[in-house]
């Protein structure tokens, strides 16, 4: 008779965990997370069998992580979150409070934000889908992957806005500018065309989210579900294994700021978030309230080290990317 009491191997340990988050419907991401946390505290504790483990070597591991690693306090608590599911959920060793380890400190480090006359050099520098993409981060306010998951359907031209969809039911309305709505027309004409093709070649979807996907499949090859800025080329899709066109790389963008800002002369570290700190600093320095800024940046509270204390607040705002062309504009005819 088999042995009941046999530990599982760490190959099927791994995917009882992937099969856990997937009944939990995390995103793919989390998922690829929480797998890279598991491994990489079996790793630390000499690839011993985690089941023979528990709250002290857990509680070691994530000092490790502040001390040694200098990890984010966001990702020492996502390791954590990790291990307690796997402890809890799949070895069904609920953890206790796990105390005693040294927490991570977040950076005293100030934020960048550019001028507005280095956003002109820097979005200069850029061309296509690339400047469209970048001119959305400064000119929305947009985080890298907020602008990369954008769908057609969240693009809303009459009313100039954008709809942000942060998970969890979070959802959030940022500005679309006035400057960006013919090229972003143009642009999702070419997408269009490249979504019809797929189609024709049988293809045609993208991913939904769970309660969509669920409620109404058939909705993957709608074209308001389609991603506004695409992959170039069809991609396997890790959990459905489908051919399916996902949105662009995460790298692309990042790489061609970094590039323009050479390019540009600035010296200051540039990267996506940048333009992002820049849209909050210039809206503040042009007199917006810091609770719209906080209501369009989507977060708690935005950072006092932007700008002083603000003049005024309306109820329309005009985003800086409009209110730099009204100042080219002004200064051609002046």
């Amino acid at each position: 008779m088999a042995n009941q009491n046999i530990a599982p191997r760490k190959d099927d340990l791994i995917e009882r965990l992937r099969d856990a988050i997937r009944r939990r419907r995390y995103s793919y991401r989390t998922e690829q997370s929480f797998v890279h946390w598991a491994r990489r505290f079996t790793l630390s504790c000499g690839k011993r069998d985690p089941a023979e483990l528990g709250a002290e070597e857990i509680s070691a591991f994530l000092t490790q992580l502040a001390q040694d690693r200098s990890v984010s306090p966001s990702m020492q608590n996502q390791a954590l979150s990790a291990l307690q599911l796997l402890y809890g959920v799949v070895l069904g060793k609920p953890l206790p409070w796990v105390q005693g380890f040294e927490r991570a400190r977040r950076g005293a480090t100030a934020p960048v934000a550019l001028t507005r006359a280095e956003v002109r050099a820097l979005l200069a520098q850029l061309k296509g889908s690339k400047w469209l993409m970048a001119s959305l981060l400064y000119g929305a306010g947009l985080r890298l992957r907020e602008c990369l998951q954008l769908r057609v359907k969240d693009l809303e031209f009459g009313r100039r806005q954008i709809w942000v969809h942060e998970g969890r039911g979070k959802d959030r309305v940022t500005i679309l500018p006035d400057a960006l709505a013919a090229p972003l027309r143009e642009h999702l004409s070419r997408v269009k065309s490249l979504h019809l093709r797929d189609i024709a070649d049988g293809h045609g979807t993208v991913e939904l989210p769970g309660p969509i996907a669920r409620k109404y499949p058939g909705a993957a090859r709608e074209w308001g579900w389609q991603y506004v800025f695409p992959a170039r080329k069809l991609s396997r899709d890790p959990r459905s294994s489908g051919l399916r066109r996902h949105y662009m790389f995460e790298s692309v963008l990042p790489r061609a700021i970094a590039t323009a800002a050479r390019r540009a002369g600035i010296v200051k570290p540039v990267g996506s978030q940048t333009l992002r700190h820049s849209f909050a600093t210039h809206l503040l320095q042009a007199g917006c309230g810091a609770g719209i800024v906080d209501e369009l940046l989507g977060q708690a509270s935005t950072p006092r080290v932007y700008a002083p204390t603000p003049r005024k607040r309306g109820p329309g705002v005009a985003s800086p990317l409009d209110l730099e062309q009204r100042r080219a504009e002004y200064r051609a005819t002046a």
